[in-house]
């Protein structure tokens, strides 16, 4: 049927007056997501045949109210998870809470509560929120660390680790946070100070239960090359953290002294190479010698009191202040015996790390440079760079680590390192210090074994007995769990069950006397460290884990989260994979997470009053004049300062609250929006215009999905033998965005999806602006209807409330959630032109866009014709024209 006049004004007017007919988020998104949840449409059974896909975002704490960053993160493990469905995947994406820890602790003392009415009523809070963002989650399988149907299982977890020797007890050096009143491994110490109260962290000596990471050191350093699928980034923070070293493990003789019986001191070095610029020894606070000479020198027990008030992490050493106290001992150089070196105690050195004692090279360590220029101990460069001269090589503030040259080490003159290192182990392997080997060559790494007890009342009990007849005595299974007791007060700081009356007065179950409960609880990275597990089977009653849902479910096919969690979570993640191993409830899963994705952050513009206060964005109305942008406070006019773009924060009044967004514009246009724009892997700017241009192309979709199903009609009409030049274009279109978008979606690409689906709909829109000179025959109806078919299932996985309203308006009976990913006709996507980079006399000088089955002779005569080409042959004559197909033109003159 043609349309032309009256006909085609009644048409026109037909599609245009859908413009009228908004899409109502308010409504919709509700009724949908009743829809959803009524038909359990995202719950996963176990017996699944399809092929599995488990998708998992880093499960939230829950402080009260999801932000900004909550909905790029779960929105980005949506679409995976829609996505996948739709290509026939049995697709796990369970939700979870990690709910123990101090801040709700904080809460109780702040509140007059108890934590656990404190956690879940935000959990409750935080469940709404995310149930009105229409994640396609199986709240099935939802757990919460906090509920003993969880932490019931990692008491045993615990004593299964202690059974098989991964868990033990002793007496150590601690990071003590004295305003949270707690212990803190060496991860959760940053620059110093604790990573939740940001307090200077002290050093205790404290009896803490530990687990054997260090077991597993070089395993886990390995596997990371494995580890093809994660950032590059996130596995070297890894591997420097776990940070393997070859050294030698060199004792140096003490010169006598009457008042110490000891007669060597034993380090471990890495740089054997720089022994002829070594200028002292540095032993630690807590190392034995520095002990013995506290004993005779009244004030060496005041500078080790100075230094156990430092925090015991290597970065806390490394950005405090370098200190030391001299001993009045000496050590002999091991190639030198009248060579002496003055013996410090240092506060830069760790008793757990080596042997508790270091030499110091000045030249060539900065650490050692900042100590030996604060006690004038000078330095001499071993190690020159190459084309310098080493008569006018001097180090002054700065020590020099590169590659060089041997100098001023005798023997070892003109070697490269590695020759000086391997001579210099060669020979005191050969030489003997009273009985033995002055040296052995050892590996050595920096991680430590994991210390698990925190001094807390709202974490995982430790499932252990103190009996002064029996010692440690594990809690009989038969009589998990250990559940914390109800009546606790936080009147004042430490531990509430330290202070119980009752709760950890208990029989021991081996002899039957009045024993005590341990009274610490366990980290909450444990709880962390094998949920993803968990979520395999919650239902299983009586063991941590199911072997047969384990076996299918895991690894974890995407993992996403923040790169803050780089070494904390998931090094802890794959360690306790190996240690489950170990207790037989991983099978033969040795990696949790095959693929990890790290987002970027949800960031914002900074407000600030004339007095410095923070401001709202709430607070302010905007002009904009040019180029120029001014923001002015509602409530007395006054102009407000626009500050930098910074990371959303409650200090700095620069957040989003998720449920304004959602109430105003709908889920849908707040999951498009922190899809857009930026790589998910780097931050994106939250901006108003940004929201609101993002809630236009909703209702845009709205009216093109309209449009085009009235140019489809309301029956479907079989595919046609030929299809016209209109519905031809219409449907290259939109199978080349299908193919695009599906390879954004796989590379984790949304932003650049999202740019196909725009341009798709530009090109629809086009299209159908165009109909109106149309015949609409049987090619053009069909050609719509899949258009919009094709375009909906490709924005379902960012859209779903949005693609379920369109899909019914298109007339299916089913819903999008349930269809199938759509397939591209190869047909369809080929290219009629080709690129083509054109060189002359090899060097590249411009690109010929041709016809993909152009002749040989055409792509000549086309590449000389070219300007750029022209001008590059400057006039000489052509001698050959070399053409490799559809890959490379080279003119040779």
């Amino acid at each position: 049927m043609l349309f032309t006049g009256t006909s085609r004004f009644i048409f026109k007017r037909l599609i245009l007056g859908m413009d009228s007919e908004r899409y109502n988020a308010r409504e919709a998104e509700p009724k949908w997501q009743k829809i959803w949840e009524e038909a359990a449409l995202f719950q996963t059974a176990n017996a699944d045949t399809r092929p599995k896909y488990y998708v998992l975002e880093m499960f939230p704490y829950p402080s009260g109210r999801i932000h900004m960053g909550h909905v790029r993160n779960y929105t980005m493990g949506d679409v995976i998870a829609r996505y996948k469905r739709a290509k026939g995947f049995g697709v796990l994406h369970p939700m979870g809470w990690d709910a123990f820890g101090m801040p709700a602790e904080n809460a109780a003392m702040q509140n007059k509560s108890h934590p656990a009415e404190w956690t879940y009523a935000n959990i409750a809070t935080m469940r709404a929120q995310l149930k009105s963002m229409g994640l396609s989650l199986d709240w099935s399988r939802e757990i919460a660390t906090c509920d003993v149907a969880y932490y019931k299982h990692e008491q045993r977890l615990f004593l299964d680790l202690l059974d098989m020797g991964l868990a033990y007890r002793k007496q150590s050096k601690v990071n003590w946070d004295p305003v949270d009143c707690t212990v803190l491994a060496n991860e959760q110490v940053i620059d110093g100070r604790g990573w939740r109260s940001g307090a200077l962290v002290e050093q205790r000596e404290l009896t803490q239960w530990f687990l054997k990471i260090g077991d597993f050191a070089e395993d886990l350093l390995l596997a990371l090359e494995t580890l093809t699928r994660w950032p590059e980034k996130v596995r070297l923070m890894q591997a420097n953290w776990i940070g393997r070293s070859e050294g030698l493990l060199l004792r140096f003789a003490l010169a006598p002294n009457a008042a110490i019986e000891a007669c060597e001191i034993e380090v471990y070095t890495t740089r054997p190479d720089t022994l002829f610029g070594a200028k002292f020894i540095a032993i630690a606070a807590d190392h034995p010698l520095a002990t013995a000479c506290a004993a005779s020198d009244p004030t060496l027990p005041a500078f080790i009191s100075e230094c156990r008030r430092m925090g015991t992490s290597v970065a806390a050493l490394e950005t405090a202040e370098k200190k030391g106290y001299d001993t009045g001992l000496k050590v002999r150089h091991p190639f030198d015996e009248n060579w002496l070196l003055p013996v410090y105690v240092a506060n830069f050195v760790l008793m757990d790390y080596g042997t508790g004692a270091v030499f110091g090279c000045p030249a060539h360590d900065q650490r050692d440079l900042d100590f030996a220029n604060a006690y004038g101990l000078g330095n001499q460069p071993v190690v020159c760079p190459p084309d310098v001269n080493p008569d006018e090589f001097v180090i002054t503030d700065t020590a020099f680590d590169g590659e060089g040259v041997l100098v001023n080490s005798r023997f070892l003159d003109g070697m490269t390192i590695e020759e000086a290192k391997a001579e210099v182990t060669r020979r005191l392997e050969a030489a003997t210090l009273g009985n033995a080997p002055q040296a052995k060559k050892r590996v050595n790494f920096r991680l430590r074994d994991w210390g698990i007890s925190r001094q807390r009342y709202w974490g995982c009990p430790i499932p252990i007995i103190h009996c002064e007849a029996c010692g440690i005595v594990p809690v009989p299974r038969a009589d998990l769990p250990v559940t914390l007791p109800k009546d606790v007060s936080f009147d004042e700081p430490g531990n509430p069950l330290d202070r119980h009356p009752t709760w950890k007065q208990v029989n021991c179950p081996q002899c039957g006397r009045p024993a005590r409960r341990e009274t610490d609880t366990m980290d909450t990275f444990v709880d962390s460290s094998w949920y993803f597990a968990r979520f395999t089977d919650p239902w299983n009653e009586a063991d941590p884990t199911t072997p047969e849902a384990i076996s299918h479910w895991l690894p974890v096919d995407q993992y996403i989260g923040g790169i803050e969690h780089a070494i904390l979570h998931l090094l802890y993640a794959r360690f306790f994979t190996r240690a489950m191993q170990v207790t037989s409830h991983m099978g033969d899963v040795k990696e949790p997470f095959s693929g990890l994705f790290t987002q970027g952050m949800v960031v914002h513009e900074t407000y600030r009053a004339k007095d410095g206060a923070w401001l709202f964005p709430s607070q302010l109305r905007f002009e904009t004049q040019g180029n120029e942008r001014r923001a002015f406070r509602l409530d007395t006019g006054e102009e407000a300062l626009i500050g930098p773009i910074e990371k959303m924060s409650k200090s700095k009044r620069n957040t989003v609250d998720p449920d304004e967004i959602i109430s105003t514009y709908g889920a849908d246009t707040a999951r498009w929006f922190v899809l857009t724009g930026s790589p998910p892997e780097r931050d994106v700017i939250w901006t108003e215009e940004g929201v609101q241009g993002a809630s236009k192309f909703v209702q845009r979709l709205w009216r093109l999905i309209g449009e085009l199903a009235e140019a489809a009609g309301p029956e479907p009409v079989p595919q046609p033998a030929l299809f016209g030049e209109a519905a031809a274009a219409i449907r290259k279109a939109a199978h080349g965005a299908l193919i695009k978008v599906e390879n954004d979606i796989e590379r984790l690409h949304f932003n650049t999806a999202i740019a196909s689906v725009h341009d798709l709909a530009n090109k629809l829109s086009a299209a159908i602006g165009a109909i109106e000179s149309e015949v609409i025959g049987d090619d053009l109806r069909f050609a719509c209807r899949e258009a919009a078919s094709i375009i909906v299932r490709l924005f379902a996985p960012m859209m779903p409330h949005l693609a379920e309203e369109c899909w019914t308006r298109l007339g299916y009976a089913t819903m999008v959630a349930q269809s199938f990913w759509p397939e591209a006709d190869p047909s369809l996507v080929v290219e009629d032109e080709i690129s083509l980079p054109v060189q002359v006399n090899g060097r590249k000088r411009a690109d010929l866009t041709i016809a993909r089955e152009a002749s040989e002779a055409e792509i000549q005569a086309a590449a000389v014709a070219l300007e750029a080409v022209q001008k590059a042959l400057e006039g000489k004559p052509v001698k050959k024209i070399i053409v490799v197909p559809r890959r490379i033109v080279n003119v040779v003159a």
